[in-house]
């Protein structure tokens, strides 16, 4: 499937806070990513991946992954997490320096989100 989208090179900005590095459409075909930064004690706040598949790549520091109630995954930097459609998950900084890493969201069956 050919996309009218363009290439796209984007630079990571050094202040410590959220940064939003793709937005969906029209400046993708669906996948929407961002910078996440959380101090010690910190979390991202519970929440679905509903229709889409996530994944996470950890850049510093150390946390947890958690899934649902029950299930977690150490996670920090050097590791890779795919988070399936349709899965509760929350990541909490359990460190002691903040806890940054890349998401990459994308819709299921390559079909484009609204």
């Amino acid at each position: 499937m050919a996309s009218s989208q363009e290439v796209l090179v984007i630079d990571l900005n050094e202040m410590a806070e959220y940064q939003r590095l793709l937005e969906g459409r029209p400046q993708t075909c669906g996948m929407r990513s961002g910078r996440v930064y959380l101090q010690p004690g910190q979390a991202c706040g519970q929440h679905s991946t509903e229709q889409k598949e996530e994944m996470l790549i950890f850049l510093s520091g150390r946390g947890k992954l958690l899934i649902g109630e029950k299930e977690s995954f150490q996670v920090g930097q050097g590791k890779v997490s795919y988070i399936p459609p349709h899965t509760r998950h929350d990541v909490k900084n359990t460190g002691n320096e903040p806890l940054i890493y890349i998401y990459c969201v994308v819709p299921v069956g390559g079909g484009a989100e609204q």
